[in-house]
């Protein structure tokens, strides 16, 4: 049975469970960037980016939503008029009643994101993240009294804690015996009054996002039986499994450069490409990033990659290229990113029809490289 009754706010969360934030770069804006938590939601448009044409197409498609790879707010707004390029699309927003959620850095560095997509596109096989990235997480340890700990972990579960990338209800349970002597006016759970207390407890430990860290405390602390929870909180520096920046892989056969220049631009249906590097080049070993991925280029020469596909190479960028033997493609911005619109809408479709939802998704089709060539 369909489901009704989605709002924006449960399509953020979709989002952020397909593309965490907690992947996203600390410089970088992703989520909710305009627009009511509360409304209503029964369509939605994917976008690149978030202009002011294809705020109208939402609007016009009856879409209460517009998501877009690049955020609209990456500085502090000073003034909010028409006349201004970010104030513009803003005005039209709110006027219009379309929020604008942007999955950008988190869609870049998703096990199943842009860059992985990019990779599956130009025959690039055996992928892997080229820069691995370090989840915003904390582990949570807290002591149960016995027979609670179920109890205890649900609550935790419920609010966002125990997820481990496919897997989630991740925890880790050890007994012990725990002390403590209730103060003056205390109303303890377990002991009296100004007497050290002995407790049978169990240790419980799971992950949590850091965004999550208030209402993962507030369930905590209305399902633990005891006046004052015993807990700690260890920052972690986890690697994500299978998450980062662009990707790195090899070709089924060996291709020279010029050869599988030619395949590039096929596959990103791009009018042109910068290459540099000789086009009789072999090359086996492809590193990869969508958008502006030039400075990975020392990673891509350390992990032994022929040549590096990405957009935005600056003049310094190729130079360094030349003087490493690495060769590099440049496909431009706009080529290495379009495909996110249609799968983008794929996944979100897909992920809503699995929970039931009575929304329609729908792919933007009105956007063009900004460049043109003469």
């Amino acid at each position: 049975m369909v489901k009704q009754g989605q709002r924006i706010q449960d399509l953020v969360g979709l989002i952020h469970r397909l593309y965490a934030p907690e992947l996203a770069e600390d410089w970088d804006n992703v989520g909710l960037q305009v627009g009511d938590p509360g409304r209503a939601l029964d369509r939605v448009m994917v976008a690149l980016d978030p202009g002011l044409e294809a705020v109208e197409a939402a609007r016009d498609a009856g879409a209460q939503a517009l998501v877009t790879h690049h955020p609209l707010l990456f500085k502090p707004v000073k003034r909010l008029t028409p006349d201004d390029a970010v104030g513009k699309v803003l005005w039209a927003a709110v006027r219009d009643d379309v929020a604008i959620i942007s999955a950008h850095t988190n869609l870049d560095c998703a096990v199943d994101g842009l860059n992985s997509w990019l990779a599956q596109k130009m025959g690039v096989e055996q992928a892997v993240a080229l820069q691995a990235v370090a989840g915003d997480y904390l582990k949570l340890v807290v002591f149960v009294p016995v027979g609670h700990e179920d109890a205890v972990a649900d609550a935790l579960f419920s609010a966002g804690g125990g997820q481990i990338g496919a897997y989630d209800q991740c925890s880790f349970r050890s007994s012990g015996e725990g002390t403590f002597r209730p103060g003056p006016g205390t109303q303890p759970y377990i002991g009296t009054v100004g007497q050290r207390e002995k407790a049978e407890e169990i240790r419980l430990e799971t992950i949590i996002p850091k965004r999550k860290l208030l209402r993962v405390l507030e369930k905590m602390q209305k399902a633990h039986p005891y006046e004052e929870v015993s807990y700690d909180l260890l920052p972690l520096q986890n690697q994500v499994p299978g998450a980062g920046l662009g990707r790195i892989g090899r070709l089924a056969q060996q291709a020279s450069l010029g050869e599988f220049a030619a395949r590039v631009k096929d596959f990103l249906g791009c009018d042109h490409l910068r290459l540099i590097g000789a086009d009789q080049m072999p090359v086996r070993k492809v590193a990869l990033c969508g958008g502006s991925g030039a400075f990975l280029l020392q990673t891509a020469h350390r992990q032994g990659a022929d040549v590096l596909v990405t957009g935005d190479v600056k003049y310094h960028e190729a130079r360094q290229a030349e003087e490493l033997g690495i060769a590099l493609i440049d496909a431009g911005h706009f080529a290495t990113e379009q495909l996110m619109i249609e799968q983008v809408t794929q996944s979100l479709q897909a992920a809503a029809r699995q929970l039931n939802w009575g929304v329609a998704f729908e792919a933007y089709t009105g956007e063009e490289d900004p460049f043109r060539f003469y």
